[in-house]
């Protein structure tokens, strides 16, 4: 075949909404993204026709594939266990994908590739080419962030009024997307499985829940650390006259680390600094009020060993008589696992060109317009640019051809506070979150902004997203959960049935002998059927009338405050191919809630609007060698057609299982148009 296009990249960003970011170009704020735009092609309102379901590793591995999950296999975070409706097992595994992935067409072919931190198929590395390069993919979040960031951000307060020291867990609000961080990679010929106490014989633990339990329903908590202030004492190396000092409580309140509070020349207090412990002469940071300090070397304890890390901190409060602070610790992250690069190698290139791979922020920053960005947004700034100076490393070091790559600062911070757009909430307004939303997307911005120098030295650049989110106006209804399985709409209609105790009060158990079926995961409904589940009640010959039963349900269901419907399909699941769905990683039925009525993403049909001019729908532009120019195409591009375009491009054959189509009407010599 004949090939118009000698290096590749496409520049994955998680989240990124067409329609928001069309307004913001349009008003100006994202210049970068315009100038892409400019020089490439892309349909107007710059839209990707997104697959389903609308989340992470199903529509990466869409991206990767070129065909849909019903082929793929990869139909949610999780994948059910077919026997048991209970239990469930994480799906960022590259060896559950059953389809053939672009860039092992590329590798194999003879083209040098790197698989960056793809979340959706990649890892472990799914061929054995010497041309295939993978870094990360087992979760979404930051690089290394699965199997190398240790405890969660969080923030210390030290007064003079506090007697003792304390660490108090689960005492401040954040809202956590579906991140794992604790994954232990042992050996890549093994599937890991995931759980706690509550977990099954074979996976993850279900999460039942009831009203005001449900994704994206409740902030969860995180820690604080207290301190008193008093006078410095009982230091060993020389201090300054007038220093104060306080604890600083780290791994969970397992490491102490002693900091003193000091005054400038005029005698107001405008600094601390960090020691290990009161006779270390070297200080581990000095930070002054309201400086963000990234890259702070320090340890922290993991399952009883002591790991070197790096944490980013701000000294967010300091008053200038030094008798309170406020300080903000971002979670830990290990300086020297190398675990998930193949080859290994790689890591110590990016750590000695741009530094260890830096932990990533979830923090809803208690609901504070400042602190989100003065902590959340700021962590992610140092993500953005140490991934960008990372991968452009690696594009001189290695000299490759083809470049996969996922960052995924949107996602994670639209996911703290979407559900709030609407009304607001006690400290920030509806304009507070608009303004939160159009700096994340300016950060964006600046974050491509660093690769458009590829286009003058012969690279094509494709950039795109998995989904967008939709901020919603209205509670949203109790069905699904990408953490496992939801009680509250299913219970409502009689489908799904709780166990009592003696007191007759409903515990957080199924009770099987009275459940037809339940809501798992993102979109999926399954029958506890008799023969297939230990428990079934229904028999195979009634799965049909049953399966209306609960579809004619879904539709009847009318909202408690608005008296409209929730769920805009309900599909069985042989129909269900009609959305990208179906087949036996899929539910007996399948089914999307309505515009308005959905969950950030994942439940939503992925042509969904949200208020305030949030979508759903994924972000598609091309540009580069290869690509016309200035160019708006009329053709719904779909997230499968990016795999064959690719291919196309690079005159290789498509992947195996694709079911997408070149985009010819982009291409510059129209390939035959």
């Amino acid at each position: 075949m004949r090939q118009t296009a000698d290096k590749i990249i496409v520049l994955g960003i998680d989240g990124m909404d067409p329609r928001l970011t069309r307004k913001y170009v349009d008003q100006g704020y994202l210049p970068n993204l315009a100038q892409f735009i400019q020089r490439g092609a892309a349909r107007k309102d710059l839209m990707l026709l997104g697959g389903h379901p609308t989340v992470t590793p199903s529509m990466w591995t869409t991206l990767a594939c070129g065909c849909y999950a019903t082929i793929h296999g990869i139909t949610d975070f999780y994948r059910q266990n077919p026997a048991h409706l209970d239990q469930l097992d994480y799906n960022l595994d590259s060896r559950l994908c059953q389809a053939q992935q672009i860039w092992n067409v590329t590798a194999e072919n003879g083209k040098k590739t790197l698989v960056w931190h793809w979340p959706g198929s990649s890892w472990p590395p799914s061929s054995s080419s010497e041309n295939l390069h993978v870094v990360d993919g087992s979760s979404p979040g930051g690089v290394n962030m699965s199997n190398s960031q240790f405890e969660a951000e969080y923030l210390v307060v030290a007064d003079s009024s506090y007697t003792d020291v304390s660490f108090k867990p689960k005492s401040g609000n954040e809202i956590t997307p579906c991140i794992i961080t604790d994954l232990e990679v042992e050996d890549p010929t093994k599937q890991k499985k995931f759980g706690n106490e509550n977990t099954g014989k074979n996976g993850f633990s279900v999460l039942i829940t009831k009203f005001g339990e449900g994704a994206g329903s409740k902030d969860y908590k995180f820690d604080i650390a207290a301190s008193p202030i008093k006078a410095a004492e009982k230091w060993q190396i020389a201090i300054p006259k007038g220093a104060k000092e306080f604890v600083l409580l780290l791994s969970g309140g397992l490491i102490q680390r002693n900091g003193l509070i000091l005054c400038n020349e005029m005698g107001v207090y405008d600094r601390i600094v960090l020691y290990k412990n009161k006779k270390t002469e070297e200080p581990i940071v000095t930070l002054m009020l309201d400086e963000f300090k990234p890259y702070v070397h320090d340890e922290a304890i993991k399952n009883d060993e002591v790991h070197q890390v790096v944490r980013h901190l701000r000294l967010l409060e300091l008053t200038p008589d030094g008798n309170h602070l406020k300080l903000y610790v971002s979670a830990a992250m290990d300086k020297d696992n190398d675990t998930l690069f193949h080859p290994k190698r790689l890591y110590q290139t990016v750590k000695e060109a741009a530094g260890t791979p830096p932990p990533s922020s979830m923090l809803f920053a208690a609901k504070s317009k400042a602190l989100f960005h003065k902590c959340a947004l700021a962590s992610w700034e140092v993500s953005a640019n140490w991934q960008a100076k990372a991968l452009l490393t690696l594009l001189k070091t290695e000299q490759y051809e083809m470049v996969f790559s996922h960052f995924h600062n949107i996602d994670i911070q639209d996911h703290t506070f979407y559900k709030y757009m609407a009304e607001g909430i006690e400290q920030m307004t509806p304009q507070d979150f608009e303004e939160l939303s159009r700096a994340i997307y300016q950060q964006t911005d600046r974050y491509l902004g660093q690769f458009l120098p590829l286009l003058d030295e012969g690279w094509t650049i494709f950039i795109v997203s998995d989904h967008g989110l939709v901020a919603h106006g209205n509670q949203v209804p109790l069905i699904g959960d990408m953490n496992g399985l939801n009680v509250g709409l299913m219970k409502e209609l009689g489908f799904t049935a709780l166990k009592c105790d003696e007191q007759g009060q409903e515990i957080k158990a199924i009770d099987w002998s009275r459940t037809k079926a339940v809501a798992n995961r993102g979109c999926h409904i399954y029958l506890n059927l008799k023969g297939r589940n230990p428990e079934g009640i229904v028999a195979p010959e009634d799965q049909y009338e049953v399966e209306e039963e609960i579809m004619t349900a879904l539709y009847g269901y009318r909202h408690p405050d608005t008296g409209k419907r929730v769920i805009a399909l309900a599909l069985r699941n042989k129909d269900a191919v009609l959305l990208g769905l179906g087949g036996r990683e899929s539910g007996d039925i399948v089914y999307f809630t309505a515009e308005g009525y959905n969950y950030d993403h994942t439940d939503a049909l992925s042509t969904t609007y949200g208020i305030l001019d949030t979508s759903a729908s994924p972000i598609f532009i091309a540009a580069g060698k290869g690509i016309k120019a200035n160019h708006i195409t009329e053709r719904y591009v779909r997230e499968v057609d990016l795999a064959p375009t690719v291919a196309l491009l690079s005159g290789l054959p498509m992947p195996a299982e694709c079911e997408g189509a070149p985009v010819y009407q982009i291409l510059a010599d129209g390939f035959g148009w």
